[in-house]
């Protein structure tokens, strides 16, 4: 599996993680209200169970599967003592975000982003723990592949374009009179790929070919939780809403041995990056049959 790949695994296991929660934290509260109408339709009526029914139909099996992968990881994380530090969790963090481009505003949490993102380290190196690898392959790897860790300055941001500098004057007004910038973009700006996610692109970097050298040139002038004013560009006008800054950094060899060592180990092993590898060590029973994988 690509590690680009891998990252949006890892979105889609957040997202997940985001229903759990949901989900289960409020149970007893669904519970004991079965027969509450969640919605009607003219004269017909959705009650909460027949809602609930259909979240553990759609996504049960899945939610709960994921909740078992997380203990068993942390399970046999003890059982062979293997542990993540926090420089890791956050080297990658910093990675994901700047150089694959999966992390944007409908991320959510980051928190639970730095929890997956260490389960995952767990995973990969309970996978690959009895796997050696040369310290000369590893060299070499770091050697060949050095563009991979220099990670360029980067910015979170979202925008707004618009045909003409009317309408964006008019949009940076509404702006500064308390307008939602989400809101805005969803509703005027005429870039297909960013408006329906309110303006959203993520994190760019000043190499990144969808950013004209104009919009960039303010954008490094921003302050995180600022926006530009109107900017001209080929496709009209665009405002620009700065939500971090991420600064470049180049990675040692000593840094990025460990992501290295597991990436060639994984690579060679060519195995699934499943936890349910351990399912069986870890004496999984669950609700749809005893140590049954899908």
């Amino acid at each position: 599996m690509g590690k680009k790949q891998l990252w949006m695994v890892i979105a889609g296991l957040v997202a997940l993680n985001c229903f759990t929660i949901i989900f289960f934290l409020s149970k007893p509260e669904w519970a004991s209200s079965n027969g509450e109408t969640v919605a009607t339709v003219g004269n017909d009526s959705i009650s909460r169970q027949e809602w609930l029914n259909e979240l553990e139909a759609r996504y049960g099996k899945d939610t709960l599967k994921d909740l078992v992968d997380q203990k068993v990881v942390e399970q046999m994380a003890k059982k062979y003592h293997i542990k993540v530090s926090e420089q890791d969790v956050n080297r990658e963090l910093k990675m994901m975000k700047t150089r694959y481009g999966t992390y944007g505003q409908q991320n959510g949490n980051e928190e639970k982003w730095k929890q997956q993102i260490k389960d995952n380290i767990l995973l990969e190196e309970l996978l690959t723990r009895d796997v050696v690898i040369k310290e000369e392959e590893l060299k070499s790897y770091y050697e060949q592949n050095k563009s991979l860790f220099d990670i360029p300055d980067s910015y979170h941001i979202s925008q707004i374009v618009t045909k003409s500098k009317k309408d964006a004057e008019q949009t940076l007004r509404e702006l500064e009179q308390g307008s939602n910038f989400q809101a805005l973009a969803m509703e005027r700006s005429i870039d297909e790929f960013t408006a329906n996610q309110g303006g959203d692109l993520g994190f760019v970097s000043e190499e990144d070919e969808r950013i004209p050298a104009s919009v960039f040139n303010k954008l490094k002038e921003l302050k995180p939780g600022k926006w530009s004013k109107p900017i001209k560009t080929e496709k009209g006008y665009t405002i620009v809403f700065l939500h971090e800054k991420v600064p470049g950094k180049k990675y040692s060899y000593k840094e990025v041995k460990g992501q290295i060592r597991r990436q060639i180990a994984l690579e060679q092993m060519d195995v699934p990056v499943s936890a349910q590898t351990f399912w069986k060590e870890a004496k999984v029973d669950w609700f749809y049959g005893k140590g049954e994988k899908e």
